[in-house]
């Protein structure tokens, strides 16, 4: 193990836990250096699992033969292991530890889309859904639920973002998805059915028998405030909605989500 005792916030190679942004992180201008932040060994485990590419741990001093020890075993030779007081760590990162772990990651450069989704019977589309908390709930929900992809407009916050990644507690790692830059009518060409989730006088409720759940379908879901845009919703082949009651008008994007990932999941029609 090649352990490394911290003993300053200056430190060499620490950089990524404390001084560098998301953006920074994301490293757009050079993709090969972009670098991911997961944190607590569960979910970091999850992340080993799925065969992303560890950089560095940081841990406390405490969990270096306790909650860390397991992945500090799968860790590649001469990983540097960060340790320090839980008081260094706290300063270091701005907060305290969750389960006193964090791993820096090597980010996978984005995939074509036709490639995520190639054989996928549902695919998830989130236009423009900034919140880092609403897009790990989405990718949880997508896992558990069977999604086969998520794709994201570009105004979309990033799932790799560090709060996304601890909220969907590793289903990043598990869903493939990639950035969508042509555009949501471009998924018509590549053999989806585009169900937008709006409230429209066209919209049909969720279980309506006209949604063709026999066939590849693309669920669109929208922002947090103002939901999806009139173009999106005119181009899409369906629009639906989830029936409400007591006056409520609409649920959060990512309950709306759940909700409509298990009534369109794929099934036989006859």
């Amino acid at each position: 193990m090649n352990l490394v005792e911290i003993t300053s916030l200056v430190e060499p190679g620490i950089e990524v836990y404390a001084s560098l942004t998301e953006a920074q992180l994301r490293n757009r201008l050079s993709p090969d250096d972009g670098v991911i932040i997961v944190e607590s060994p569960k979910v970091i485990a999850v992340a080993l699992d799925a065969g992303f590419i560890p950089l560095s741990l940081l841990a406390e001093r405490r969990h270096i033969e306790g909650d860390a020890a397991p992945i500090i075993m799968r860790l590649p030779e001469g990983t540097p292991v960060y340790t320090g007081s839980r008081e260094l760590l706290a300063s270091l990162t701005g907060y305290t530890l969750t389960r006193g772990v964090l791993c820096a990651m090597r980010r996978p450069r984005p995939r074509p889309v036709a490639d995520v989704i190639a054989g996928a019977r549902r695919v998830v589309v989130i236009d423009g859904v900034v919140d880092t908390t609403n897009i790990g709930a989405i990718f949880r929900s997508a896992a558990a639920l069977g999604v086969d992809a998520v794709l994201l407009t570009p105004a979309s916050c990033d799932p790799f973002n560090r709060r996304s990644i601890r909220v969907s507690m590793g289903s990043v790692f598990l869903v493939p998805w990639t950035w969508l830059d042509d555009g949501i009518d471009s998924l018509k060409a590549l053999g989806l059915t585009t169900v937008a989730m709006a409230l429209t006088d066209r919209s049909v409720p969720i279980d309506s028998p006209s949604i063709p759940l026999d066939r590849p379908l693309a669920i669109i879901m929208g922002t947090e405030g103002d939901g999806l845009a009139p173009d999106v919703i005119d181009g899409a082949d369906i629009v639906a909605r989830i029936p409400m009651h007591h006056g409520v008008d609409s649920l959060n994007v990512a309950a709306a989500a759940a909700v409509a990932f298990w009534e369109l999941r794929f099934r036989e029609q006859h």
